[in-house]
């Protein structure tokens, strides 16, 4: 891409530079695969990759979460606590009040969604910066979690089909030689849908429109305020998904987990090409983003890395991410 090109307008400038960024995230995927299958034999095994999917499929979730909130020019801190706490709730629902698992569900996903859509209220109609109402909302979503479950996982004995909702394969009982998990196609199909709501829905405008400019948004007499709130409930909704993946994975909803989750999501968004000053970005990227930190996790541990290097090496991504999209951004102004 030409400097000549980068000057022809916002609209085109935005899916070129957009579609530059996904083919280096994908690249970048590819090269960190072969050096893993390199460096150990048993990277490339069917039992790893599976273990390397049903990883991505939580984070992925978080992942398409946090591309709501930071394609709006916001950020939520939130959002891994708040899945800790929509797992509670689907516990207390199913476990604690002894209701189908349909009901356990809708609740975490409802709760998700109002949790999200009190984030959005601090952040847009009382106005306090969203790093500051997301930090807020982790903490009190991380004592609540403690709270309601009175500091001792919950777990879904009394609802045995419960983990077969993340660990289980539909896809494996019609083709057994594909026994990918069903946590894997949630996160796929989920990211389909965002991904047309993004593109095809007046939400999905509105979402890059306040990332880009938001005062032009209000001007132009649209509620930008409403709109704002939406997007952050949506994106609590789909924090609930993830809530629902991990406790079923683990068959149990543990209270003290979440904390750091945020940071993964957050790189994986980061990586797939999604500024952080908002007003560009796509699911697809955060996809390979969320795939690139898991392979990268999971090769780690394969090569027997100590857990503290491993999280040197988020940092490091994370720190040389946001510098390549200052770098990115610098080039098109």
């Amino acid at each position: 891409m030409t400097a000549t090109d980068t000057q022809q307008g916002s609209k085109p400038r935005r899916p070129a530079s957009g579609a530059q960024q996904k083919i280096l995230a994908f690249a970048s995927l590819i090269v960190l695969l072969m050096f893993f299958s390199v460096a150990s034999p048993n990277f490339l095994q069917t039992g790893n990759i599976l273990a390397i999917l049903q990883a991505t499929s939580v984070n992925g979730v978080l992942a398409v979460a946090a591309t709501l909130v930071i394609i709006t020019g916001g950020i939520d801190l939130s959002v891994g606590t708040l899945m800790t706490f929509t797992a509670v709730t689907a516990g207390v629902v199913l476990t604690y009040w002894g209701l189908p698992m349909p009901f356990g569900i809708i609740g975490a996903i409802a709760m998700g969604a109002f949790c999200g859509f009190i984030s959005g209220t601090l952040v847009a109609r009382l106005k306090i910066p969203p790093f500051i109402a997301t930090l807020g909302m982790m903490l009190i979503l991380k004592g609540l979690s403690l709270v309601v479950s009175g500091t001792k996982p919950i777990y879904f004995n009394d609802t045995p089909s419960y983990p077969a909702l993340s660990t289980g394969s539909l896809i494996g009982k019609l083709f057994p030689s594909l026994p990918i998990p069903n946590g894997v196609v949630i996160l796929f199909v989920l990211a389909m849908v965002i991904s047309w709501v993004l593109n095809r829905t007046t939400l999905g405008r509105y979402c890059f429109a306040l990332g880009s400019n938001e005062e032009a948004v209000r001007l132009s007499g649209v509620n930008a305020s409403g709109w704002k709130v939406a997007i952050y409930a949506l994106a609590g909704g789909i924090c609930g998904v993830a809530g629902l993946l991990i406790s079923s994975r683990l068959n149990s909803a543990q209270p003290a987990l979440g904390l750091g989750y945020e940071l993964d999501a957050i790189a994986a968004v980061v990586i797939g090409g999604t500024s952080l000053a908002g007003g560009r970005g796509s699911i697809l990227g955060t996809i390979i983003g969320a795939l690139i930190m898991s392979v990268l996790l999971n090769g780690l541990r394969i090569m027997s890395v100590a857990q503290e290097w491993q999280t040197v090496v988020t940092g490091a991504i994370i720190i040389a991410a946001v510098y390549a999209d200052m770098l990115r951004r610098s080039r098109a102004g």
